[in-house]
């Protein structure tokens, strides 16, 4: 796992994101993006929110670091996240 991806894991989990639950909350921040790109960080929380993340808020760096994680290694990368372990 490269080392953008690893602290991208480490501060969701730190945030309270369990690690089975990282792949589709990647997914779902991924399809908010791509359905408006120009989101500011309120509008992404109150969509991620809409799409039942109610208990998470990403903060401006780590919403960074995870579009960093999605143009360079794409969704698929995270599949393999929920058998590591921090």
């Amino acid at each position: 796992m490269g080392q953008i991806k690893q602290i991208l894991v480490n501060r969701l989990e730190k945030k309270g994101l369990e690690l089975c639950l990282i792949p589709g909350f990647m997914r779902s921040l991924a399809t908010s993006f791509l359905n408006n790109p120009n989101y500011s960080l309120l509008q992404m929380n109150e969509k991620l929110h809409y799409l039942g993340w109610d208990d998470f808020d990403i903060d401006y760096h780590t919403l960074q670091l995870a579009l960093e994680c999605i143009e360079t290694d794409g969704l698929d990368s995270f599949d393999d996240i929920r058998t590591l372990s921090s």
